[in-house]
């Protein structure tokens, strides 16, 4: 089987399917070897006459790439919903994630966007915040920990870091 099936095409994304297939699957190994698993989500949203419109699959696939670069060969990368990219850290706890997740942000940080864009980015960890792969993607949408706005001229940043308690 070619990797047409699993990837999208041009991209080195794996398709929706193969993502979630791949996860549920990480999720099980998981479960027999006791080791983490992170679902850290990006959602990013273009500013365009100061609205706020979910982005398109060429602005995802550039964040897929940009980021690529910050993985480790062994972890999963996807679009999951229109206008959000989903990493799955394998064997990688929600305290570990952190380095990644700021490896992201530097890349946004220091990334020139066509036109300005917002960067949600949230995250998740089996067993902590959830045990199947659908409540993890919804505590990892639900937890965001870093914001940023990036891209044309503009570049005002905005963190905000969730408590924990």
């Amino acid at each position: 089987m070619s990797d047409g099936h699993f990837y999208v095409e041009g991209l080195r994304l794996l398709t929706p399917e193969t993502f979630w297939f791949m996860v549920r699957a990480e999720l099980r190994r998981a479960v027999r070897a006791q080791t983490f698993l992170t679902l850290v989500v990006l959602e990013a949203k273009r500013e365009w006459d100061e609205m706020l419109m979910t982005a398109d699959d060429g602005t995802v696939a550039e964040l897929g790439q940009l980021i690529g670069r910050e993985i480790r060969d062994t972890d999963l990368v996807s679009r999951t919903d229109p206008g959000m990219l989903s990493v799955a850290l394998l064997d990688t706890d929600l305290d570990s994630s952190r380095a990644v997740i700021d490896r992201f942000v530097a890349r946004l940080d220091n990334y020139e966007f066509a036109t300005p864009l917002l960067v949600a980015v949230g995250a998740a960890c089996y067993p902590t915040h959830a045990v199947d792969a659908e409540s993890l993607h919804r505590e990892a949408v639900s937890r965001p920990l870093v914001r940023r706005r990036a891209g044309g001229g503009d570049r005002v940043f905005s963190t905000g870091r969730r408590q924990t308690s």
